[in-house]
C-alpha cells in the first residue's frame, strides 16, 4: 500500500504494531538518518519522540506515517521546512498532485497501441562487430521513426546501460564503448539543431563539474529541456567551478542541470554542490541528477536532486508553476 494513499498507512493495525518504535527502527522504515531525525526535533519541534525507561527515544506511529510522506515529498524536491508543519491531510493533497505530474509526465513517452519498442539488440550487434558508420545510420533512422523524446526513453538511456553493462563483461573494449557513445551524441545533437529556437523560461544552464568527463546524460536532459521549450545554455562536460558561477550569472540562468555518474567520488560530488549552492545567487535553482550514489545519500539545503529522466517534465512544470504564482 502507497503510504501517500492512505493517511495511517496501515491496515488490520494490531499492537505490535502500534507500539511505539526506536529511532533505529525509524531510520530503517522511513530512509532518514537518525542525524535528520534529532535535526527536525530540534530545529522544529517534530518528530516529538517520547523516551523509555532507558531515556531512548520511542516514535508513534502516527509520527512515522507523517515522516514517511515528508521523506517522499522531500525526494520530490520539497524543503522540509516548509513542510513539516503541515497537517497530514495537506501533505497527502500534496502527495497527490506530485503522483498527477509524474503520471502526466509520464503518458507524454507512453508508447502507442500497437508500437514496438526498438530492438536493442540489433545496436549491440552492430558495435560487437565494430560497423560505427552502421550503428550511426542505424540509430539515425531510430531517432527519425521515434522522435526525439522517444528516442531519449527508449533507445538511448537504456542502450547506454546495455553498453556499460557489455563493457564491464569484457564482451567489448573501451574503445568500443566510447565510439558507440559519440555516435548516439552525434545523432542527438543533430536532432537539437532542428529544434526551434525556444526562449521561453526557464533558462537553463547545462555542465559537468571538474573530473566528470560523462556527457551523454547531460546531453539527454538537454534534449528533453529543449523539446518543453526552455531556453538551453550547454558547457559541455568538466567546467571549472567558478565559470560556472560566472556563466550562470552573465546569463541570468534560473536553474543549473549538473549529472553526476558513479565514476566521480562522493567527496567531490557533495563539495561541488555546496561550493555552487553558496556562489550562485538564491534565486537561481541547482537540479542534480545522474547514478552517483552520493545524490540520494546526502542532501544539501538549495539542491533538488532529480531521481531520472523521467523526473525532467514535472521539475519544468513545478517550475512555470510556482514562478506564475
Amino acid at each position: 500500500m502507497n503510504v501517500l494513499d492512505n493517511a495511517s498507512g496501515m491496515t488490520d493495525t494490531n499492537a505490535v504494531e502500534a507500539a511505539p518504535r526506536s529511532i533505529a527502527a525509524v531510520e530503517r522504515d522511513t530512509g532518514l538518518t537518525k542525524d535528520t531525525l534529532r535535526v527536525w526535533e530540534r530545529r522544529y519541534g517534530f518528530p516529538n519522540p517520547g523516551r523509555d525507561a532507558f531515556g531512548e527515544r520511542l516514535y508513534p506511529i502516527d509520527q512515522i506515517d507523517k515522516l514517511r510522506v515528508l521523506r517522499r515529498l522531500i525526494d520530490a524536491g520539497h524543503r522540509p521546512g516548509k513542510l513539516i508543519h503541515l497537517p497530514m491531510h495537506a501533505l497527502m493533497l500534496l502527495g497527490r498532485q506530485e503522483r498527477l505530474l509524474t503520471t502526466a509526465a509520464a503518458s507524454v513517452h507512453t508508447a502507442p497501441a500497437g508500437f514496438a519498442a526498438p530492438d536493442l539488440g540489433e545496436f549491440l550487434a552492430l558495435i560487437q562487430s565494430r560497423q560505427p558508420e552502421a550503428l550511426r545510420r542505424s540509430l539515425a533512422q531510430a531517432l527519425l521513426r521515434l522522435g526525439l523524446e522517444r528516442f531519449v526513453f527508449d533507445v538511448a538511456a537504456p542502450l547506454t546501460r546495455l553498453i556499460g553493462e557489455v563493457w564491464s563483461r569484457g564482451e567489448i573494449e573501451i574503445f568500443d564503448e566510447r565510439l558507440s557513445i559519440e555516435s548516439l551524441q552525434t545523432v542527438m545533437r543533430g536532432a537539437l539543431a532542428s529544434i526551434s529556437s525556444p526562449g521561453e523560461p526557464p533558462t537553463v544552464m547545462l555542465t559537468t563539474v571538474p573530473n566528470e568527463a560523462h556527457g551523454l546524460g547531460l546531453l539527454m536532459a538537454e534534449s528533453l529541456l529543449a523539446l518543453r521549450g526552455c531556453r538551453c545554455l550547454s558547457l559541455g562536460v568538466q567546467t571549472p567551478l567558478w565559470d560556472i558561477v560566472l556563466a550562470a550569472r552573465a546569463h541570468r540562468a534560473d536553474a543549473l542541470v549538473l549529472s553526476f555518474s558513479s565514476a566521480l567520488n562522493a567527496a567531490q560530488v557533495i563539495d561541488s554542490l555546496a561550493e555552487l549552492r553558496e556562489k550562485l545567487p538564491a534565486a537561481t535553482r541547482i537540479w542534480a541528477g545522474g547514478d552517483s550514489p552520493a545524490l540520494r545519500r546526502h542532501r544539501l539545503e538549495g539542491v533538488e536532486v532529480l531521481a531520472g529522466l523521467h523526473d525532467i517534465a514535472p521539475q519544468i512544470a513545478r517550475w512555470r508553476l510556482t514562478t506564475s504564482t
